[in-house]
């Protein structure tokens, strides 16, 4: 079963960020510019095409990818292209490992002034914040990537842990994460990864909540 089976949103991570909703810029360049696809080097801008043109070989399309985030680590573009790479290949645990790292860097955007930004509580999220900020959506993004995933992979304790974390950041819902607490529902049911799709927009609303949008009563 592809990864889209299980999720009405699976590709969370790069469709956030591609859609311009919120990721961090490197070496001082401006987080919305960055949302855009800006500020690469001509250099990384040809690897990440080269590697779009031959993204059905891994031999090849991989190393390109590599040594373009090797380039620009911290740059959104590199983590978007490697993470699609990764997710739309069925490699979620290589997809997994890119939204760690997007994870890091938006901790890092998110927390300036910390030594150690991983096991720093973040500042306080409002809700503008998650609708407008650029750096707070890529965060919010990239632990909705992060939480699927850890759903899809059967790691249950870290999916429902970061989904905790989503809903307790962004409890109106902005970046749709919601949708994930079916998915944990049915890891956690023991469903078959080949049962049919299910409703979700009737379970949804069977729920009290908007389709694949808002997270209910608690």
């Amino acid at each position: 079963m592809s990864p889209a089976a299980t999720s009405p949103h699976p590709d969370a991570l790069a469709t956030g960020m591609a859609a311009g909703e919120g990721a961090p810029a490197s070496d001082g360049m401006g987080f919305d510019t960055a949302v855009l696809g800006q500020g690469l080097a001509p250099e990384v801008e040809s690897l990440i095409a080269q590697a779009g043109l031959v993204r059905s070989q891994r031999e090849l399309a991989e190393p390109l990818l590599l040594k373009a985030k090797a380039l620009a680590p911290t740059h959104p573009a590199t983590l978007i292209a490697l993470y699609r790479f990764h997710f739309y290949g069925h490699r979620l645990r290589e997809a997994r490992e890119v939204a760690t790292e997007a994870l890091a860097v938006a901790r890092a955007a998110l927390l300036p002034q910390a030594s150690h930004p991983a096991t720093e509580p973040l500042p306080r999220i409002t809700d503008e914040q998650a609708r407008f900020d650029a750096a707070v959506r890529f965060y919010l993004f990239s632990l909705k990537g992060y939480a699927y995933l850890s759903l899809r992979l059967g790691d249950l304790d870290t999916g429902r842990a970061a989904l905790a974390e989503l809903r307790e950041l962004d409890p109106q819902d902005r970046v749709g994460g919601a949708v994930l607490a079916v998915v944990l529902a049915r890891a956690e049911g023991g469903d078959p990864d080949d049962e049919p799709e299910r409703d979700y927009d009737k379970q949804a609303l069977a729920e009290g909540r908007l389709p694949h949008r808002g997270w209910g009563q608690p």
